[in-house]
């Protein structure tokens, strides 16, 4: 279960660079004329940020795997999407499936999910790897998600759906990595270090956190309601929520790479992979020792 996210922020700077302006020489009579510069042409979006165009193109594939074996376009099943990596807390913490973690974030549950979730992961993704590079995205990215979909687990885990039994919903989706790029980019652009205007910083932030804010109101407020209408439209708030906090997290002890050594924001942002590294393993290990409720072990042992 995923979200649907509405648009994602502006980015009315794309990507934040650096400008360096020139100024004209001004050259004596008959001094010699210095050889023509060379024209670098521009690089393209895709060699700027390649970070982001590898995890939307990943996306993208496995979609389109899944389609090209027999899943829905729109309305992939439960099994289908179980069968492609989706996250369950039965499958994790009972048959010891650990790896869906991480895959759970590159399944999607039909052209829509992956259109609105790929549409917000490019547009911060560009805003966020000039910022923290293409490394930092791609742990961002990675970390964020596993957080989200952990604390997705251990909700699952402890509250299952009880309806005529006991069963744990399917968890898909890119939306608690896109959650977690936002949070770290909350942080990261609160910095004065970058070169851009205050003006237009102070804007791209509260774009950020609009986002954030009316996506998270969005998924409480759809759940909620399907709790009376029985829609059947769930959206995995634990995820969205793991991920933003892990991603605010992630960029704690890091500063943009714009306007600072690069031998500094290196070791910044190991000190980051490391310490969330840390924490989602000693997480892990809690959801894996935490025993199931009284009514789940009756079910399971039954």
């Amino acid at each position: 279960m995923g979200s649907y996210s509405p648009t994602p922020p502006s980015r009315e700077n794309g990507p934040v660079r650096a400008d360096h302006g020139s100024q004209p020489e001004i050259l004596a009579p008959y001094a010699v004329m210095p050889p023509p510069q060379v024209v670098r042409k521009p690089r393209p979006s895709w060699a700027t940020a390649p970070a982001t165009y590898l995890l939307v193109g990943i996306n993208c594939a496995v979609f389109l795997a899944m389609v090209a074996n027999g899943v829905s376009i729109g309305t992939p099943t439960t099994g289908q999407l179980m069968h492609w990596g989706a996250n369950n807390a039965g499958s994790v913490l009972i048959n010891g499936e650990w790896w869906r973690i991480v895959t759970a974030m590159f399944v999607h549950v039909g052209i829509l999910h992956l259109a609105t979730n790929m549409w917000c992961l490019w547009n911060l993704g560009l805003l966020a790897e000039p910022l923290m590079g293409s490394f930092g995205v791609l742990a961002v990215y990675l970390l964020t998600g596993a957080a989200g979909n952990l604390l997705s687990t251990d909700i699952n885990w402890l509250l299952p759906i009880r309806d005529g039994g006991v069963f744990f919903p399917a968890g898909a989706g890119a939306s608690g990595a896109v959650f977690g790029i936002a949070g770290a980019l909350i942080v990261l652009l609160k910095s004065n270090r970058l070169p851009v205007p205050p003006l237009e910083l102070k804007k791209l932030r509260k774009s950020v956190i609009y986002f954030a804010a009316l996506n998270l109101v969005l998924g409480l407020a759809i759940s909620g309601g399907n709790m009376f209408l029985h829609s059947g439209l769930n959206i995995d708030n634990m995820a969205h929520l793991g991920g933003f906090a892990c991603g605010l997290l992630f960029a704690a002890p890091m500063v943009p790479r714009l306007g600072s050594p690069r031998r500094v924001f290196n070791m910044r942002l190991r000190i980051a992979v490391g310490m969330v590294v840390g924490l989602l393993v000693l997480f892990a290990f809690y959801i894996n020792n935490v025993p199931p409720p009284a009514g789940l072990a009756r079910f399971l042992n039954s």
